[in-house]
């Protein structure tokens, strides 16, 4: 065999550690569209991607283009809740799979929380995890913030006040939608900025979000950040304790319930419209956080895919085919103080399910308290 041909050497000695960037924002913030502008970037050719989900059906990952052979979507939950156990053992893996050529070879990780994320309990075990810490260097935080919702979103989620907190960098979506209401963005980037004194803002819409502002802060320093941010990781040492003595609680209160639509059904774009339009304007403040793909019957080959939070519902996107091998319709729902069971006697109202002591569908359209949007359509 000649040199040419023999395999590749490993350099001798230890290799340097993979940076890891955490990618976190409260629900519908934007973080899976910031995920794709920025791996088509070049420096992101050697990247591989964690997506974590909070729910029974994860389809973030059916969304990330570039690195599809190196986006792992880790198991159904919230990654706080399991970080001892999924991101560990992914992050195992994809050295495993590196070091023994498996995968394609990558020099970073993206690590993409789910939206009711605590960052706390990731960022402590990418700092402690006595084989982690050999291999990754945590390299960075960057939280993604809603300019719509922001506010109100700080107000109500402890969450988002610590992804704010740890944050390197704050990416600002949506502040388009924020003509007229220039004096709510000052007051939510000054909040901001008091929450995470030492982290750029940067506008994504303004193109400010690229790869090189936001990748590459160096190797993460709780002592840069406001003194909660220490407290929040000593605190993860002793529930780290408690979890190897067997307590390891769920960090989520009981009002925020994630639950999946599934049906094999196609559905007529009117029928769609006519049941987010209900959904949006009857539950709109309840609905944290809505996605899915959807089989429409005009062409049920090439899906939809829907996004929405609380009263925003984005335009729907069509795909030219689906993205995996499951060509159902598939909603995922995040709500708080809603009743799941609501929400799919409402679907299945519009799709013509009969049910028991339910309105049909013409009925809910002639309910004279219906939505202004909603009465007469057809």
């Amino acid at each position: 065999m000649s040199d040419a041909d023999a395999p590749a050497r490993r350099p001798a000695g230890p290799l340097p550690p993979i940076p890891v960037t955490v990618l976190t924002g409260f629900l519908g913030a934007g973080k899976t569209t910031l995920l794709n502008r920025l791996l088509v970037d070049p420096a992101l050719s050697d990247t591989a991607v964690l997506i974590n989900e909070f729910g029974e059906i994860g389809l973030d990952h059916l969304f990330v283009r570039e690195v599809k052979d190196g986006v792992v979507l880790l198991a159904s939950g919230c990654l706080c809740c399991t970080v001892r156990g999924d991101l560990v053992s992914a992050l195992e893996d994809l050295l495993r799979g590196r070091d023994n050529n498996r995968l394609p070879p990558f020099n970073r990780v993206v690590v993409e929380t789910t939206g009711l994320a605590d960052p706390a309990p990731i960022l402590f075990t990418l700092m402690s995890h006595p084989y982690l810490v050999l291999r990754y260097r945590l390299d960075g935080v960057v939280t993604v913030v809603d300019a719509v919702n922001g506010m109100a979103t700080l107000d109500a989620q402890p969450e988002a006040v610590k992804q704010a907190a740890v944050a390197d960098r704050i990416v600002l979506t949506k502040s388009d939608l924020m003509d007229g209401r220039e004096d709510a963005l000052a007051a939510l980037t000054a909040r901001l900025r008091q929450l995470a004194p030492g982290a750029p803002i940067l506008d994504a819409t303004r193109g400010e979000a690229t790869a090189e502002a936001l990748l590459g802060a160096g190797l993460y320093d709780p002592a840069t950040k406001i003194p909660d941010v220490t407290r929040w990781l000593a605190e993860e040492r002793i529930a780290a304790a408690e979890a190897e003595g067997g307590h390891d609680p769920n960090r989520h209160d009981d009002r925020i319930r994630a639950f999946t639509i599934a049906t094999d059904a196609a559905v007529s774009a009117s029928t769609l419209d006519l049941f987010l339009e209900l959904l949006r304007a009857t539950y709109g403040e309840k609905l944290l956080r809505l996605k899915g793909v959807v089989k429409l019957a005009d062409d049920p080959s090439a899906p939809v895919v829907l996004h929405g939070v609380q009263h925003v519902m984005h335009p729907p996107a069509r795909l030219a085919a689906w993205p995996d091998d499951d060509t159902r319709t598939r909603l995922v729902m995040i709500v708080r103080d809603l009743d799941p069971d609501v929400v799919r006697r409402l679907f299945a109202a519009f799709l013509g399910v009969p049910q028991i002591d339910m309105p049909d569908r013409e009925a809910l359209m002639d309910n004279p308290l219906a939505p202004a949007g909603l009465k007469g359509g057809r």
